[in-house]
């Protein structure tokens, strides 16, 4: 008889586990709190291994047609450009693809096969309840289960960790970073050429992105921790008003204005997940449910990816989940580390508190456009 497993989150981490565990005779249950995926969101990397993950799963030459090739500009606070550059064509890019969320989630999720894998959407957990033979779950709406094992792949504010592990508290590092993001079609860039026209002052930052679907724009910066919980709608309203409000510099008011008035504007905090172990009895968590990077190291999808190849690929090689379990905490830590620590770098080029490290991020930009020419 065929184990039974339940995956929450139905995202990089969740549905490539997903895909594995199917492919290795697993009974693979999905469930999303979403009414549908979410396909919205900035563009991200599939780099390294997770490419060569990509290409076991038949899915690469997917990927690559979907890349999205783009060029982009820092501008000043009177629209004129100070740097332009293809991100693709820098010499640390090499290599990766970058592609929109919406489209590699699709194209991960179309690998399952639908008579198969079960993908509940609109429903979460509500607990867990840990035997020594399963795991017994609760979910919001009704259903109760008992399950072989239990991945949470729900993302940084993961409610299985939530339940099996503790408080996002005891695991989360705040890197002093707010962001929020919501769909403005009513802002134009005035560039054709460009995609993403990015603004800086000292601890913040404004982007436009066309999209294939229209216009988002970012609004990041350095803050001290608030008081705030993340399914308050209103009062990240406030925040952004406190920060952004009485700018008159480049695009911001109209920026903080579309926002303001967005269905969908997202705000968070840019954070890092630290955790001991990664799994419980017989809970696993995922992505960034266990490990998130933070967007600054541009690895979230790609150690989401990895991370969920290696797990399903230990519980296949070992009968006893415990046995992968611990191989997936000792084989991936490492990584992760690695990846975590390049945070300070990537906030210091993004974020400049001084003038004099403003101005320097500046010039690595322009010499890494240069670089790219001359190779």
């Amino acid at each position: 008889m065929k184990k039974q497993v339940l995956i929450s989150g139905a995202s990089f981490a969740g549905l490539t586990l997903a895909y594995w565990l199917n492919k290795f005779g697993y009974a693979v249950t999905v469930v999303e709190l979403g009414k549908d995926l979410r396909t919205t969101g900035s563009p991200i990397d599939v780099r390294g291994e997770a490419l060569n993950i990509a290409r076991e799963m038949g899915i690469y030459d997917q990927i690559k047609s979907a890349e999205f090739v783009h060029t982009d500009e820092i501008v000043d606070a009177g629209d004129k450009t100070l740097v332009k550059f293809a991100i693709n064509t820098l010499p640390e890019y090499l290599g990766d693809i970058e592609i929109h969320r919406g489209d590699l989630l699709e194209i991960i999720y179309n690998t399952l096969p639908k008579d198969e894998v079960k993908v509940i959407f609109g429903n979460s957990i509500s607990a867990l309840i840990q035997h020594e033979n399963g795991v017994e779950v609760h979910l919001e709406k009704g259903e109760r289960k008992t399950y072989d094992l239990v991945f949470g792949a729900d993302g940084t504010h993961s409610t299985v960790r939530k339940l099996a592990f503790g408080p996002e508290e005891e695991f989360k590092k705040f890197l002093g970073v707010y962001f929020a993001f919501a769909a403005t079609d009513s802002i134009q860039t005035g560039r054709a050429e460009s995609t993403g026209i990015v603004y800086r002052e000292l601890g913040k930052q404004a982007v436009n992105y066309q999209f294939k679907n229209g216009v988002n724009s970012i609004l990041v910066f350095r803050a001290p921790k608030m008081d705030w919980n993340y399914r308050d709608r209103e009062r990240p309203k406030l925040i952004l008003k406190e920060y952004f409000g009485g700018n008159t510099n480049w695009k911001i008011p109209e920026i903080l204005n579309s926002m303001l008035g967005a269905n969908d504007l997202y705000f968070d905090e840019a954070c890092q997940i630290d955790m001991p172990t990664w799994t419980m009895g017989r809970v696993g968590l995922i992505g960034d449910a266990a490990y998130a990077p933070s967007f600054f190291t541009g690895m979230g999808t790609s150690l989401a990816m990895q991370g969920a190849t290696l797990l399903a690929k230990e519980l296949h090689a070992n009968e006893n989940h415990e046995i992968a379990f611990a191989k997936y905490n000792e084989g991936f830590k490492p990584l992760v580390k690695s990846v975590q620590a390049r945070v300070n770098r990537s906030l210091n080029v993004q974020l400049p508190e001084t003038e004099a490290d403003l101005k320097a991020s500046f010039e690595a930009w322009g010499n890494q456009q240069q670089s790219s020419k001359t190779e």
